[in-house]
């Protein structure tokens, strides 16, 4: 992780009033940090605590994806995704593609506020480096077509 954690946080609709309230909570521990927001969630956010936050689309119009392509260029070290397991989303598809992004690329992940109070007030938010997957072999394999 760098030095600046950079924090993606992303909330479904009938979370993101638990999101806003934790973030409220802990907005000495986030000030310090990068936070990155699907779009709703970070108007919310910036609204709610006056943190600065770098906003990309609302998840149903690519946000989740975006999250993830910066998942997967190294630019955040923590998704903080407060989802909505009773409530089907027309862009389910998406949300398993950011879980497993973040899973692919060893990112911590919390789905929910005991997870996230866990991350937030672990000595390992400040020290923490996490191992960066090396894909290399997968990347230069040989893949013949017949």
């Amino acid at each position: 992780m760098s030095s600046v954690k950079r924090v993606a946080l992303v909330a479904h609709d009938n979370k993101k009033k638990a999101l806003v309230d934790w973030i409220v909570e802990n907005k000495i521990r986030l000030e310090i940090c990068e936070l990155i927001t699907t779009g709703t969630t970070g108007k919310l956010i910036s609204e709610a605590t006056g943190l600065s936050v770098t906003k990309v689309h609302s998840g149903p119009l690519g946000g989740d994806q975006q999250i993830g392509a910066r998942i997967s260029e190294q630019t955040v070290d923590l998704l903080i995704f407060f989802w909505d397991p009773l409530e089907p989303m027309s862009h389910d598809p998406d949300i398993k593609a950011l879980l497993r992004i973040a899973t692919l690329w060893n990112i911590p992940v919390a789905c929910n506020q005991s997870t996230a109070d866990f991350i937030i007030s672990s000595p390992l938010m400040e020290q923490y480096k996490r191992d960066v997957p090396n894909f290399d072999a997968y990347t230069q394999r040989t893949i013949s077509v017949d």
